[in-house]
């Protein structure tokens, strides 16, 4: 083909993370197949020209910009069966959140996303398991929590879990979020580790534990129009390229986890490793959002995850 696309994709993290290298693999593979054909512009933070991060969403789906990825958490009020990947202790492992997401469970979820948005879904990235952080004291039990006010994403799923910890969830776009972590006017969050130091968490709150509560994925999510005005070939190529980023995206978190540890070791910050009995009284606290999920998602849904 002839016509020369520009890919203009965006972030909300920065140049380093693991998500815009993997937008560079992403890009590199599309121009070693379509050489010239493909022009990519990067967006690494839209933060960084005054948007909310979740603009990102609309602005995709309007053909603003061509691709994002964005954390499946803000697409579950559109797409219910999304919550199926937000409830807590969901997935023991990435293995087998990886094993589900690239398999029956990713396929229907992708299915569902793309009957009721504008975009098409190239996959699943690996945001990891979320932990919390706060600035009062270590957490082992739910009872540690008390009155803690945390900034949670916009997902009903995630404040109806900290609820019933004990905690109180104040829900907020991640700009706003870090304003607020800066300010002390929230207590506490919960993430990956590397956006605990990456968005400067770990500068105002000391207190890590190892709770895995969550597990996040990140959609990578192309505009619907354009891809469906590509030739075959072409859609052939973004997707095998969206394999291609996501493979590396993926290993490159499992690589640097470790070394993201002991940078938050170095800032200050401790860790609470969670003993089985600790783990499972957060998991007892919590039952209610599991069975409500059963009831409005059905057991299908829970069948996909184990594949």
């Amino acid at each position: 083909m002839s016509e020369t696309i520009q890919f203009r994709m965006g972030g909300y993290g920065p140049s380093t993370s693991s998500h815009s290298r993997a937008l560079e693999v992403f890009a590199a593979h599309l121009q070693e197949e379509k050489g010239e054909n493909i022009d990519p512009k990067y967006f690494w933070n839209v933060m960084d020209f005054d948007y909310r991060a979740d603009d990102l969403l609309w602005m995709v789906e309007q053909g603003i910009l061509t691709l994002c990825y964005f954390s499946s958490s803000y697409l579950s009020d559109r797409v219910p069966e999304l919550n199926i990947i937000d409830l807590p202790f969901v997935f023991d492992s990435t293995a087998d959140a990886h094993a589900a997401l690239d398999g029956e469970l990713g396929r229907r979820l992708s299915e569902k996303i793309e009957a009721t948005t504008g975009y098409r879904v190239l996959g699943f990235w690996e945001n990891g398991f979320r932990h919390l952080s706060n600035r009062l004291r270590p957490v082992h039990r739910p009872a540690d929590l008390q009155d803690m006010r945390i900034r949670m994403q916009p997902n009903q799923t995630h404040i109806d879990t900290f609820e019933l910890l004990g905690a109180v969830p104040v829900s907020l776009d991640l700009k706003p979020g870090i304003e607020h972590i800066v300010t002390g006017k929230v207590d506490a969050q919960e993430n990956p580790l590397v956006n605990t130091l990456t968005y400067g968490v770990a500068d105002h709150q000391k207190f890590i534990t190892m709770s895995a509560h969550f597990y996040g994925a990140r959609i990578l999510l192309v505009h619907k129009d354009s891809f469906d005005s590509w030739p075959e070939s072409m859609q052939n190529s973004v997707r095998e390229a969206g394999r291609k980023a996501i493979e590396f995206q993926r290993a490159t978190v499992a690589a640097e986890e470790q070394d993201v540890r002991d940078k938050l070791v170095s800032l200050g910050c401790s860790f609470v490793e969670l003993k089985d009995d600790e783990r499972q009284e957060f998991k007892d606290r919590i039952t209610p959002v599991i069975d409500k999920a059963r009831r409005e998602l059905g057991e299908e849904w829970f069948d996909l995850i184990s594949g």
